[in-house]
């Protein structure tokens, strides 16, 4: 039987990799031990396959098709496309694992759930920065979950954490014998293309660290569904790392790191619970 062996969350963000010569040597010592930590405890946890949570930025989709879940059951996956990052990241394919992906969306299905899937998927800065920043070498095979953090509307909250209930459901019921991971990417506070764009809601961010700390998943759901609308849109993406904390169980959290970072507009947090 499958064995879940490791849950995570990371920040994403260009400016980490585009910035990084901007950012002050404090700050950087707060990105790297987040990213280092993460990428010790995903290589100790000796993945076979690793399914990341992180939203679409415009790469797969736009407007006129906008999933709010979509699994991505390829047998292989591009790597980024933004000018960017192609030369910093190493991978241009990255491999799938269409065989768990399908369970995924059967599982999905048999409980409530209507995900979109995809056979072939760009994985962009959200999937691939904390690979990269984290030194997760060589790549487990890719399991991408897109949720839609980007343009209301979005699922709900309690939504998200019912799709972490679900996903745990699925790696325990997977019959074969692999270690699996699951990894949301995004968040924690940040604006962008708005007038607030580069503002680091740091209040926010904290209070919502110990409400994934406190072991109440009703009160983070009710606390994330009145305040997310009042932040910068970009805090849409702890919808992934609420994900995370229902493949849990709601409970086990460990903050790693947090700062508040400006010169990469987010305020950037790393955590991971006990599965």
């Amino acid at each position: 039987m499958a064995v879940l062996a490791g849950i995570y969350a990371a920040s994403h963000g260009p400016l980490i990799v585009r910035n990084w010569d901007q950012v002050t040597p404090a700050h950087r010592e707060v990105l790297n031990a987040g990213f280092s930590d993460l990428g010790r405890r995903i290589r100790s946890d000796r993945l076979d396959a690793l399914v990341i949570i992180s939203p679409d930025h415009w790469v797969n989709f736009f407007l006129d098709n906008l999933p709010s879940i979509c699994v991505g059951v390829g047998a292989w996956h591009e790597g980024p496309n933004e000018p960017w990052l192609t030369g910093r990241f190493p991978h241009r394919q990255l491999a799938g694992h269409p065989a768990l992906a399908g369970h995924i969306v059967e599982t999905a299905l048999q409980n409530g759930f209507e995900p979109s899937i995809s056979h072939r998927l760009i994985l962009d800065h959200g999937f691939c920065i904390p690979l990269l920043k984290a030194g997760v070498e060589p790549l487990p095979p890719i399991v991408p979950v897109i949720f839609n953090d980007i343009e209301p509307p979005f699922p709900s909250v309690r939504r998200c954490y019912e799709w972490g209930r679900m996903l745990r459901r699925a790696i325990e019921s997977w019959p074969h014998d692999l270690r699996i991971g699951v990894l949301g990417s995004g968040g924690l506070s940040h604006s962008i293309g708005e007038p607030t764009m580069g503002r680091i809601e740091e209040d926010f961010d904290r209070e919502c660290l110990s409400h994934f700390a406190g072991n109440s998943p009703e009160v983070l759901i009710d606390y994330l569904t009145r305040t997310l609308p009042t932040v910068g849109n970009g805090a849409s993406e702890i919808r992934n790392w609420v994900a995370a904390h229902g493949v849990a169980g709601g409970k086990g959290f460990s903050l790693i790191a947090y700062g508040a970072i400006p010169e990469v507009f987010v305020g950037c947090g790393f955590a991971c619970w006990t599965p």
